[in-house]
């Protein structure tokens, strides 16, 4: 790029930030360590000459892809043991019918289900995937990211995408999760059984991170018969944006946040059901409301 003054790098970075940190979300899947990652790219960028910088875009892409293998790579020597953090971000705003812009949505409108899968794959198989399936970088920029070559990365986005392939993938029409949301919604304040089936998924999963651990129900049936207590229950359950898709924000008498659900929708039908109850997770979501 041409020779160019702190303000006007300032500039050209922030028209990147975006972008940058919807990539680094999806590598790393939390907004926290994706921020992180983006702000050590504007520092490596400050250290550099910057009119020597040809393509800022695919240099900032190369930058922060590095740095989240890096991260990736030092999780897995690591390990953390809790699920608390193995569970992805939830961003939590109101649901007021657009379509959202801003640039934290754009992060995190990945959907979580997809999210989940993507930490079972490997540092490079990761990245690759994500650059090329997600933001259609060519293979010969991936590889440079990797240090492999255009061929070499094409087998591992090749790789990911067999490991993704059954994941539930959301639908594109925001205005149809946005009803079958809240027809799971109006099924489970009725305790109407019926209703509920109609608008699962047979083989509809419900992953719940409770203070007691992770459980997991399958099937439609199950998953119905749970949901019925939600007529029983006094708590004020509403719809919002979870992650940049339609989900559940669930409160008790006194205003206090007792439950976010996150929703993937395909076909008309609710798939898949990832939701917080542990109140240690709650406390670190900020969801809108009383």
């Amino acid at each position: 790029m041409a020779a160019t003054g702190p303000e006007t790098l300032a500039a050209a970075f922030e028209q990147q930030r975006g972008r940058l940190v919807a990539v680094a979300y999806r590598m790393l899947g939390s907004r926290s360590d994706a921020e992180d990652a983006v702000q050590e790219a504007w520092l490596r960028l400050n250290r550099q000459d910057a009119a020597a910088i040809d393509n800022l875009a695919g240099w900032l892409t190369t930058v922060v892809g590095r740095i989240c293998i890096d991260l990736l790579r030092s999780r897995r020597t690591h390990p953390e043991v809790s699920y608390e953090h193995q569970l992805p971000d939830f961003v939590v705003t109101e649901d007021d019918g657009a379509q959202p812009a801003d640039e934290a949505v754009l992060a995190e409108s990945v959907g979580l289900a997809l999210l989940v899968v993507l930490d079972t794959l490997g540092p490079a198989e990761r990245l690759a995937f994500v650059l090329h399936d997600m933001f259609a970088v060519p293979f010969d920029e991936v590889g440079r990211v990797l240090d492999r070559s255009p061929d070499a990365a094409k087998m591992l986005a090749s790789r990911a995408r067999r490991k993704v392939q059954g994941t539930a993938r959301p639908s594109d029409d925001r205005q149809r999760q946005r009803e079958v949301v809240d027809a799971f919604l109006a099924a489970s304040r009725a305790g109407d059984f019926d209703g509920l089936l109609r608008v699962l998924d047979p083989d509809v999963r419900w992953t719940a991170h409770t203070a007691r651990g992770v459980l997991v129900r399958r099937g439609a049936a199950e998953v119905a018969e749970r949901a019925q207590l939600g007529a029983r229950a006094a708590v004020d359950a509403r719809r919002a944006l979870v992650n940049g898709e339609p989900g559940i924000v669930v409160r008790g008498p006194s205003g206090t946040l007792i439950g976010v659900m996150a929703c993937t929708v395909a076909d008309g039908r609710l798939v898949e059901i990832l939701s917080v109850n542990d109140p240690a997770l709650l406390a670190s979501i900020d969801a809108p409301g009383r």
